[in-house]
């Protein structure tokens, strides 16, 4: 008789009986099977908790407990759940008997004498199932796992980030270290090893890449030279020709098979397409921020009297300009018109009407002395030029450094904060509408700035905190400043402590009125 070969698997047999066991798994031996025997139930359990078998041949009538305990436990149990069984017995031969044991969990039912084609064909046909259920589980687990390696990887913001999150991805999906070399627009190559859950970021030389494969090739590397003596399994992609392929890397044995290749291409694929978006976005944030500077003042004026400086920060969040900006203009008689605003909105038409605003501030300031004045006509080109879409904030000092009188006007403006030794306070009693709105505004408000004293005009991006009130940040920021700080220091520490990660552009201008010349030196 010609016996059936079925797929080669590792089964234990659980019979008190030494013959049937004996005879049972001389059968399954000779299908190319390798045998694991108990007598007992208890023993089968601990061999189950202990061993990893893919089929149990299972007595029902055992000296300890019931065949169909046994197998109600192992099928209750989610390390063995998976693991077929079947049941074999001379005494339990009715058909009620056979319905128990299935639906206690055994996944089929023999009865004594077992013919024993059918018995491998069972056993056969119970592994085949399960082999197929268990491919498709994690084929299924591999796709959900490259699906978010792949949202990982097109959520990275910066090329750090996507090399840690290609490492990563691949790591996972593959169930193996993972190497990923990711090129940076500044020309270097960013190497990161996800390992055991844990991700190394590094600088591999700058024509490693070059130096490894061509693009699309899949092959086994001896010697990698961002990991000498690590064979590794390695694939280059890249959406352009024209720019250096980024690179996965795996150990050898975990690409052994084509679809572990082709899950690797797929993942080096979205890296490198992720690579293009980010370096893309790159280039247009380089190009927003050159024409966002070309917008602002080149130099400040230099006035030993009134000593001043600004920072300007573009938003981390995004590539687009916005509408912050300074603008300090020299009027004739020896005064200084000092402005800060801000055009609601990022895109090009905020940065164009923001270039407007500047333009017209400087040129109505050559005939009009008054802020207020000044802030009226900006209103009325606002409403005639860009209806609805220019509304701008902005704040106005008109300073003359010799005797420190001022005249403030605001359009609903961050409040200026001016401190001096008394401390630090906002003038936030200088208030009126927004421009572009056409209300009517008040006055200028006059005030003398002591000698020592420091004002610092910002836009809201820097006092503004996610799910906060703007309260908050204004405290913060009239905490952090002081009359005698040094004005350079100053901006960037504030920078550094309240601006990191904001949403929106950031505009800041600190000045100093430090009184009369005397011998060439203030006093």
């Amino acid at each position: 008789m010609n016996l059936p070969q079925p797929t080669p698997a590792h089964i234990l047999v659980v019979d008190d009986l030494e013959a049937s066991r004996y005879i049972t798994a001389s059968w399954l031996r000779r299908g190319g099977h390798q045998i694991t025997e108990a007598v007992t139930g208890g023993e089968a359990l601990v061999l189950l908790d202990e061993v990893e078998f893919d089929l149990v041949v299972l007595d029902v009538n055992l000296p300890d407990m019931s065949g169909f305990d046994i197998a109600e436990r192992i099928k209750g149990d989610p390390r063995t759940a998976a693991v077929p069984v079947v049941h074999v017995s001379a005494a339990h031969r009715e058909a009620e008997d056979r319905i128990t044991g299935l639906n206690r969990g055994a996944d089929a039912y023999l009865t004594e004498p077992v013919d024993p084609g059918e018995l491998l064909a069972t056993v056969e046909a119970a592994l085949r199932y399960y082999r197929a259920r268990a491919l498709a589980e994690r084929l299924a687990d591999r796709l959900a796992k490259l699906t978010r390696a792949t949202l990982a990887v097109n959520a990275a913001q910066t090329f750090d980030g996507l090399a840690e999150a290609a490492a990563a991805g691949t790591a996972t999906v593959l169930d193996t270290p993972a190497t990923a070399l990711v090129p940076t627009p500044q020309g270097a190559v960013r190497s990161c090893r996800a390992e055991n859950g844990e991700v190394v970021l590094d600088t591999a030389p700058d024509d490693v890449l070059e130096r490894q494969l061509g693009d699309g090739e899949v092959r086994l590397v001896e010697d990698p030279a961002w990991r000498p003596g690590a064979p590794a399994v390695v694939v280059a992609a890249r959406r352009n020709q024209r720019r250096t392929p980024i690179l996965l890397a795996v150990d050898p044995a975990s690409a052994a098979t084509d679809e572990d290749r082709n899950l690797l291409r797929q993942l080096a694929q979205a890296t490198a397409l992720a690579a293009d978006g980010l370096r893309a976005f790159a280039e247009e944030h380089n190009l927003a921020l050159t024409l966002q500077r070309s917008l602002l003042p080149r130099v400040l004026p230099t006035r030993p009297t009134l000593p001043m400086t600004a920072r300007y920060v573009p938003a981390s969040a995004h590539a687009e300009i916005g509408g912050d900006f300074y603008e300090v203009t020299e009027l004739d008689d020896d005064r200084l018109l000092i402005a800060i605003g801000d055009v609601c909105g990022h895109s090009l038409d905020a940065a164009t009407i923001m270039g407007e605003v500047r333009h017209a501030l400087r040129a109505y300031a050559v005939e009009e002395r008054d802020p207020a004045a000044i802030l009226a006509k900006l209103d009325a080109m606002l409403q005639r030029y860009h209806p609805f879409r220019g509304i701008t904030t902005l704040c106005l000092f008109l300073v003359d450094p010799a005797d420190g009188s001022t005249l403030v006007a605001n359009a609903g403006h961050v409040p200026p904060l001016l401190a001096d030794e008394s401390g630090a306070r906002y003038l936030d009693e200088i208030r009126g509408p927004l421009l572009g709105v056409g209300l009517p505004r008040p006055p200028a408000t006059p005030l003398v700035l002591p000698e020592g004293a420091l004002v610092l005009l910002t836009t809201d991006g820097l006092v503004e905190h996610a799910g906060e009130d703007m309260d908050v940040g204004l405290d913060l920021l009239r905490e952090s400043v002081s009359h005698d700080d040094d004005m350079d220091a100053l901006c960037d520490r504030l920078l550094a402590e309240l601006g990191q990660q904001k949403k929106d552009d950031i505009a800041l201008l600190a000045f100093r009125r430090l009184g009369h010349l005397n011998g060439g030196e203030a006093e």
